[in-house]
């Protein structure tokens, strides 16, 4: 019987989730449920509870998960200071006359709000109350418009600097020499949150340019679906001060986004103090616009709380579940279950992908980082596979669960602030073709691994 617990622990975690009740608190408490029962049949030893405090030490003293509540504020400064309204007029402006240019400037500003803020739901959320009135007045096909949108919405899960990829990151780290100790190599080599970042940019910027692509095709075989702005309202965008309203919208984001990717990618800063001048360059980027206060402020800081002290609770929530986890032997299970699936490494990467996408529809992909891929990360990892291909595979993947009908989170989000005229069904279409593009993104990922193995490889070599 014992050998089964670690999965009905999963199973009623899953079940408890389903019912409605918080992460946090579901992890934390099944886990002790689950102790206590195993403690009064003596199939459990309380000893693992032990290591406990020492688990959540580790965790309110780890430096790398200090850049989580920085970018957080960042991210969130920059949607109330309207980068995303600006961005959205420059590059209507340039990309207006073009037949399909609303959503190859929606695609974009996307890609440079993912790169600013790294939060989805703000992303998705500010770019359907901006952009899907305007695209639906100008002709665009719901579908097509609400697709564009969400697809657009969900880069900020692979495009640095990602909330995802830092926490990946710190996951990974300890996944990757807990892999390595297990091998019988007693000095292991590290990846660091830095090294993930700099793996996902090229594979982020193909998958940016696959969604070009798409939107080119659509817009040459089904003009109807996306028609040019009017001559006239053009012209109004491209008036007198034009190319200083380009400059002052576009250039700030850019300066933003080169000063944290930069620092980090050059070795001048860590992930954590890039965060850092980020947030700083923020607050500058929101006087400049002339929509910093207090009161605006204090907004930023309470939700920046209300993120940070929700990630930090499920992380205290799943060190409590894997202890349990650990202690009914969950992670040899697992082990056993992986290496003796049919294919080797392929079979195992293939089922782990397939849980991962499955479960992206019911939890965020933060609890799937704390929870699934420290059970999972080192047993891969020894099979051999290189860590930053892994965290940038198993972010995409999370990125395609977040708009899979019928449960996406980025779907949600947009559902939540679309027009009534939009069906549901017209946006559950629209996107079928972006999961498409990135399930190839996966695939050429997967046949070559050198698209994320690469740069790094170059940056830290």
């Amino acid at each position: 019987m014992a050998e089964w617990m670690p999965l009905w622990m999963f199973l009623t975690v899953a079940l408890v989730l389903l019912l409605g009740y918080p992460v946090a608190f579901t992890l934390a408490g099944t886990a002790l449920i689950f102790a206590f029962i195993g403690e009064a049949a003596g199939l459990f030893d309380p000893a693992f509870l032990a290591a406990l405090p020492n688990r959540l030490f580790g965790i309110m003293t780890n430096e790398t998960l200090i850049a989580v509540p920085l970018f957080v504020f960042m991210g969130v400064m920059l949607e109330r200071s309207k980068v995303a309204e600006n961005l959205l007029d420059t590059m209507s402006a340039l990309f207006g006359s073009l037949r399909g240019g609303l959503g190859i400037s929606v695609t974009l500003v996307g890609m440079l709000l993912a790169a600013s803020t790294g939060i989805v739901g703000a992303t998705v959320v500010t770019m359907g109350l901006l952009s899907l009135p305007t695209m639906l007045r100008r002709g665009y096909s719901p579908a097509l418009a609400s697709g564009t949108i969400c697809a657009a919405g969900t880069l900020g899960q692979i495009i640095p600097p990602s909330i995802i990829l830092v926490l990946l990151g710190d996951v990974l780290s300890s996944a990757y020499q807990q892999a390595q100790l297990d091998m019988g190599i007693f000095a292991p080599e590290t990846v660091s949150v830095g090294d993930l970042f700099t793996g996902a940019l090229i594979p982020g910027l193909i998958l940016v340019g696959l969604y070009l692509i798409y939107l080119l095709l659509v817009a040459w075989l089904k003009p109807a679906s996306m028609p040019a702005m009017d001559a006239a309202e053009v012209a109004a965008l491209r008036g007198p001060g034009v190319i200083r309203r380009m400059s002052s919208a576009l250039l700030p984001p850019l300066v933003l986004i080169v000063a944290v990717l930069g620092s980090i990618m050059g070795g001048l800063a860590t992930p954590t103090e890039a965060a850092s001048v980020g947030a700083m360059g923020a607050i500058l980027l929101a006087i400049s616009q002339r929509q910093f206060s207090l009161a605006i402020l204090r907004d930023v800081a309470r939700s920046t709380t209300q993120v940070t002290s929700m990630v930090f609770l499920i992380l205290i929530g799943a060190s409590v579940f894997s202890l349990v986890f650990r202690g009914y032997g969950g992670d040899e299970l697992v082990a056993e279950l992986l290496t003796g699936l049919p294919g080797g490494v392929f079979g195992a990467v293939l089922v782990v992908m397939l849980v991962m996408f499955l479960l992206g529809f019911v939890l965020d992909f933060i609890e799937i980082t704390f929870v699934v891929v420290p059970i999972v990360g080192p047993i891969l990892l020894a099979m051999g596979l290189d860590p930053v291909w892994l965290g940038v595979m198993i972010a995409i993947n999370l990125q395609t669960s977040f708009l899979t009908p019928p449960f996406g989170f980025a779907l949600f989000y947009l559902r939540g602030v679309a027009p009534a005229e939009v069906k549901t069904g017209q946006i559950y279409r629209g996107v079928a073709p972006f999961i498409l593009i990135q399930l190839l993104m996966l695939g050429l990922l997967a046949a070559w691994p050198a698209i994320a193995t690469w740069l790094p490889g170059v940056v830290y070599g």
